[in-house]
Formats: structure tokens, C-alpha cells, sequence
């Protein structure tokens, strides 16, 4: 798994790396972009077009015998069963293409969500690192402690909560870039980024450890699932997607453009979706 997420994160960097600088929604067209051109070309290999062209047809006939017989009671029900049965068969058929684009989708969006989830870290803008402890590493007075790399400032001492097994600091930069933390669990030292950037960058809120954590927080590596240490975690915050004056979730503007543009594109592609 982590083989690839390298190779699909560095894709996406490589994809997004000329727009970093420039607002949000550009990147976010040009992912919607290729995306859409993927989902045509997987959907005009994989689907039964023939099949797809005809029941299109089947469903406008029926649309057009509803407002040819609009008068007919008996001639407009049969039409909208035969819109309905058609419509279950539409969506059959787009059964095959769907389960063939579902993963690759999946990945592309949580890979996505590190450039445009969150915002980046601001100089002098405090955030805090939380750190939690497996069970058998949690103690009253655990051997726990945060080093870090020149460009960041502590801001508090160590806050430990028994009951989370989770140790907090507060903690700052007084720089932009690529920073490294340190936490030293007794003679283990595990390290974990945090990024000061207003760019489009890839961010890691969280380190997780074990196989699912790597699926859904691929940037770094995971740590060990028989380590001291079950997750490291940085409180970015949420970024919103300005559009037309209003902050929207970035998913939601992907899809929307995504679906647009494969709409749109359907024609030069000589698909039929």
C-alpha cells in the first residue's frame, strides 16, 4: 500500500505542482479535467454502449408519449412504467463502468483531500500536536517529550490526559516551509512534517499506524502498529473553496465540475454516458 501512495502522491503533486501558487479552484479544474476524460475513457471500454444508446432512446420516447397523450390517463401511465423499467435498466448497465471507476476514484479524492482539505499554517499562528499512546505504552507519567527542528517554537509544556492517552503541546512556527517534529517515546524517536505554506501543498494532519490508517492518511509513512505510538496529529484548519462569495467544501466543487465537464466532453470522446 505504501508503494502506492508514493507513486499516486507524487502524481498528484506533479499534476498540481504549476498551480500551487494560484487560487484553489484552478487546480481543482484542471483535476476535474483529467478526471472526467478518465471516467469517459473507462466508461467507453467498459460499458455496453449499444445497450446504453437504446435504452436512452427507449427513456425519450417515453418522456415524449407523456406529452403526446397527456389527455390519455391510461396512454400516461403506461409511459411512466415504461420510463421507469427503462431508467432500472439505464442504471444496470452503468453498473459495470461504475465498479471499474469506484477505487481508482476513492484514492484520487483522499489523495486530493491533503492539498485542498486543509489550510496551511500560518508564521506565529499556534497550533496543537497531539500524540496518543497504544495501551501498553500508556502509563501515569509516560517517558514522553517533543524535539523539533529549528523554525518552531514550543509554546506550552506537555498536557497529558490519562484517560485519551493522548499528550498535547501548543506549539508555533516562526518561519514558512517544511518543518519536523520529533517525539521521543522512551529510546524511540518518531518524526512527523507540518507544513507553514499559504501554496497548495500536501498537508498530513495525522500519522496513523496500521493498514487502514495508511489507506485513509497516505502521505507519510505509517508508524509501526506494535510501537508505542498509534497516531500523531497536527490541528490544521479546514479549507473552504470560495464561489461566488461562499465557502464550499472542496468535494463538492469537484464533483460538480467533474460531472459538467464529462457531460460536456461526452461528444469528443464519442462516448454515451
Amino acid at each position: 500500500m505504501r508503494i502506492l501512495n508514493s507513486l499516486l502522491g507524487g502524481f498528484v503533486e506533479i499534476v498540481l505542482y504549476p498551480f500551487r501558487s494560484l487560487p484553489p479552484i484552478v487546480g481543482l479544474v484542471v483535476v476535474s479535467v483529467i478526471t472526467a476524460s478518465g471516467m469517459l475513457l473507462v466508461f467507453k471500454v467498459t460499458s455496453n454502449q449499444e445497450g446504453v444508446q437504446k435504452v436512452k432512446r427507449q427513456i425519450s420516447a417515453g418522456v415524449f408519449e407523456i406529452r403526446l397523450f397527456n389527455d390519455d390517463p391510461r396512454s400516461v401511465l403506461r409511459a411512466q412504467w415504461d420510463i421507469l423499467r427503462h431508467t432500472v435498466r439505464y442504471l444496470r448497465l452503468n453498473l459495470v463502468p461504475l465498479a471499474w471507476m469506484i477505487v481508482p476514484l476513492v484514492l484520487v479524492i483522499i489523495h486530493l483531500q491533503f492539498h485542498y482539505g486543509y489550510e496551511g499554517l500560518e508564521v506565529d499562528r499556534a497550533t496543537i500536536v497531539k500524540v496518543k499512546l497504544t495501551d501498553s505504552f500508556a502509563q501515569p507519567e509516560p517517558d514522553l517529550s517533543l524535539e523539533h527542528s529549528p523554525g518552531i517554537r514550543v509554546e506550552s509544556p506537555m498536557l497529558w490526559i490519562p484517560t485519551e492517552r493522548e499528550a498535547d503541546w501548543r506549539v508555533s512556527a516562526t518561519e514558512p516551509g517544511k518543518h519536523e517534529l520529533h517525539v521521543r517515546v522512551g529510546d524511540t524517536v518518531l518524526e512527523k512534517s507540518l507544513r507553514v505554506s499559504e501554496s497548495i501543498v500536501r498537508r498530513s494532519p495525522i500519522r496513523p499506524s496500521g493498514f487502514w490508517g495508511q489507506v485513509v492518511y497516505p502521505v507519510e509513512a505509517p508508524l509501526r502498529s506494535d510501537g508505542p505510538v498509534e497516531s500523531i496529529a497536527i490541528a490544521y484548519p479546514e479549507r473552504r473553496i470560495d464561489v461566488l462569495g461562499l465557502g464550499v467544501h472542496w468535494i463538492v466543487v469537484f464533483f460538480i465540475l467533474a460531472m459538467v465537464l464529462a457531460f460536456a466532453l461526452q461528444r469528443p470522446f464519442k462516448v454515451s454516458i
